[in-house]
């Protein structure tokens, strides 16, 4: 009874073994090539209230979010804060970008709004400059057509965007446009950086 048992278990792990479209296998075929990257996404400021001192740190309303008390904050002070939110960008081996977004998460706090909005500042920088067309492409849609034209950012990662007649006719032979990218900085690591765009230029 043994060897039986036995020589059904060999068969059905040779059945396993032989069969190509197994969910355990790693054919080539199946295989995808992932870029995955944590890159800043945004910045804001937003004004808050010192709630409980506790310790060396306060709490802050409306969100009794617990942060380091650097600026000697006195409870009831108005303060604001400087707030990121990163994002977790996934691109496949075509270019096509996955995002997901964090949670607002507090940075930094100043005594006055002039201070956190000349933070913000350098943190957020709009620039103009060249970048490279990938196409401009035509789709019908309920009887309408409809334009677009996809760019490569500094960052390596495409955009698309809709475009009307005039400039799709514009475009169509470019291989370069110049827009506006909003250029976000890491705050722990200002060098390293992200563009989102923003327009066109012309």
């Amino acid at each position: 009874m043994w060897v039986c048992a036995a020589l059904l278990m060999l068969l059905v792990l040779s059945a396993c073994s032989s069969d190509e479209n197994s969910v355990f296998g790693t054919g080539s075929d199946t295989e995808t090539t992932l870029h995955t990257a944590r890159v800043p996404w945004d910045y804001r400021v937003t004004e808050a209230t010192v709630g409980d001192l506790i310790g060396s740190d306060m709490t802050i309303t409306p969100d009794n979010e617990l942060l380091p008390n650097d600026g000697n904050y006195a409870t009831g002070d108005k303060i604001w804060v400087l707030q990121f939110m990163d994002a977790e960008l996934t691109t496949d081996e075509n270019q096509k970008n996955e995002i997901r977004l964090s949670s607002w998460s507090s940075i930094k706090t100043f005594a006055d709004e002039a201070s956190a909005k000349k933070s913000l500042e350098e943190l957020k920088v709009s620039v103009t400059t060249d970048v490279k067309l990938v196409g401009v492409y035509k789709t019908e849609y309920q009887g309408k057509t409809r334009n677009f034209a996809v760019i490569e950012l500094p960052t390596g990662n495409r955009v698309k965007q809709p475009i009307n007649d005039e400039r799709y006719k514009a475009m169509e032979k470019e291989k370069n446009v110049s827009v506006v990218l909003e250029e976000l900085h890491d705050f722990a690591d200002y060098d390293s950086t992200y563009a989102k765009f923003r327009g066109w230029a012309k």
